[in-house]
């Protein structure tokens, strides 16, 4: 192939899912450099990358070799689903402004387009979806044309569609998730969990509105660059591909289920946290 590779892996969990694209992209990803290299560093390893996860709601959800630890995942999924941090995005129309560009959360609930009122695109994707289950217009978009070509952060998640089919006479939703840009190693399993949180809540949503129960059914992760930056290399080859060697995939990993009720214990917490953040 000539060009940046295309790679895709498949697996039933999220948890093993993210582990296998980890190595696909370490043996199989292109040597490039990014933006933000700072001169010693080696080119990142990256690739285009596709993640179908079979199952995604199937334990073992969560990995232990992800950057983090249950109550960090846990403010990570309020970040995106709850926007709890949406205090701390910037006024585009204040040059002095150094708050942050977006949040995702945000740009799916609340997209601002220049004199209109914001869309909530995720209530909007549902309905269609309620109405006309096999529609292929119900997706979001985090895109700002005006505003991201020359922002110096722009949003990495670009889209998510959705779509339902009738399996044994049950709806059962199938999600797609477009990144233009995805940390492989410190952002994607977060990204990942997330959003397949979000993924049950949409369901939940067109259940609420067509009167009728709606399976999650599988998840797909489309990413243009899915890279692993060479500044991580040393910590990579040591900590997750040292794991690998030293333990089995059942003590690399962890059951959503078994931390479930601490990492929601931990809410008040979280929402404490993030009500603080930006204050002088």
């Amino acid at each position: 192939m000539k060009g940046i590779p295309v790679l895709h892996v498949e697996a039933d969990c999220i948890a093993r899912a993210w582990e296998r694209s980890l190595l696909e992209l370490h043996q199989k990803g292109c040597s490039l450099k990014t933006e933000y290299d700072k001169p010693e560093d080696p080119p990142s390893k990256d690739a285009t990358m596709l993640i179908t996860i079979t199952e995604p709601l199937s334990e073992p959800m969560i990995h232990k070799d992800f950057p983090g630890g249950p109550v960090e995942l846990q403010e990570y999924v309020m970040e995106v689903c709850d926007g709890i941090k949406d205090h701390l995005v910037r006024n585009p129309d204040d040059p002095k402004d150094t708050r942050w560009e977006y949040t995702y959360h945000q740009r799916l609930f609340g997209y601002q387009v220049p004199g209109l009122k914001p869309f909530d695109q995720i209530d909007i994707l549902a309905r269609k979806l309620a109405k006309t289950p096999h529609t292929r217009r119900a997706q979001a978009i985090t895109w700002k044309v005006w505003e991201d070509n020359d922002c110096y952060d722009p949003a990495c998640l670009q889209s998510i569609w959705c779509r339902i089919l009738e399996e044994a006479g049950q709806p059962v939703l199938s999600m797609n998730v477009r990144f233009r840009s995805n940390d492989a190693y410190k952002a994607a399993f977060m990204n990942i969990f997330a959003l397949v949180q979000l993924q049950l809540r949409i369901a939940a949503r067109i259940a609420e509105l067509s009167g009728r129960a709606v399976q999650v059914g599988r998840y797909v992760h489309m990413v243009d660059s899915y890279h692993l930056y060479g500044s991580y290399f040393v910590e990579f080859e040591r900590r997750f591909l040292g794991a690998m060697q030293k333990r089995t995939f059942e003590q690399r990993t962890m059951r959503y289920a078994d931390v479930k009720a601490m990492m929601e214990e931990a809410r008040p917490a979280i929402l404490e946290k993030a009500r603080t953040m930006g204050q002088p």
